[in-house]
């Protein structure tokens, strides 16, 4: 965060995300966001804003639709390492292998480094004697 982020509110006072103070004080003059919070200093006829809260409520559909869709980057962000050695995710494993039926879901599905997925192969962890770090599954949320 630098010193002239804003953070946005929703109308219903829930964050939405960060602007610049210049996007936040074009906010203003379009009469799209209202002060929440203020700093000491103005910037023109306006106060410095710290926070702003939109006038309208926005439908933020786009900040759930990660953890509906299963794909391998999203299986990477949830993850956040390799679901074996605790090392960097670099690729995705299939904990069925795809060759045995396995599919590319959110409960068969594991970030992995190139290492630990090359010495994996076409088997199933136990099989490998390579037990996960972790029970994959549906992320309840991708919003931090």
């Amino acid at each position: 965060m630098t010193a002239g982020d804003v953070l946005v509110l929703n109308a219903s006072y829930e964050p939405l995300q960060r602007v610049s103070l210049h996007h936040a004080i074009k906010m203003l003059v379009r009469e799209v966001a209202v002060i929440e919070e203020a700093g000491e200093e103005s910037f023109g006829p306006f106060p410095k804003p710290l926070v702003l809260r939109l006038v309208r409520y926005v439908r933020t559909r786009w900040m759930h639709v990660r953890s509906h869709l299963c794909t391998k980057s999203a299986i990477k962000a949830r993850d956040k390492a390799c679901a074996y050695c605790g090392g960097s995710a670099e690729t995705v494993d299939h904990v069925i292998p795809r060759s045995r039926g396995g599919t590319l879901t959110w409960e068969n599905a594991v970030a992995a480094c190139l290492r630990c997925n090359h010495k994996k192969g076409n088997r199933t962890p136990s099989e490998a004697n390579m037990p996960l770090l972790l029970t994959p599954g549906r992320p309840t949320s991708f919003v931090a």
